[in-house]
């Protein structure tokens, strides 16, 4: 039994992409979390305003670790 070897050269890549987005959707949760409880707890912040810190700064590093990851 033989197996198709026209399969294998494209599965790294694949493994490679998927691997890239998971680090930047973890690079941007972790700096969300991060930037909402500075807001809200440090700073005393309105929890309107911490939330919309967070998605500024979970937008900013997604689109750094994008940026860094095709580099």
């Amino acid at each position: 039994m033989k197996r198709d070897l026209s399969m294998q050269p494209d599965q790294p890549a694949r493994v490679g992409a998927m691997k890239n987005w998971r680090y930047i959707a973890l690079h941007a949760v972790a700096a969300s979390a991060f930037i909402f409880l500075l807001q809200r707890y440090a700073l005393s912040a309105s929890l309107e305003s911490s939330l919309l810190w967070a998605l500024t700064f979970g937008g900013c590093a997604a689109g750094l670790a994008y940026s860094q990851s095709n580099r």
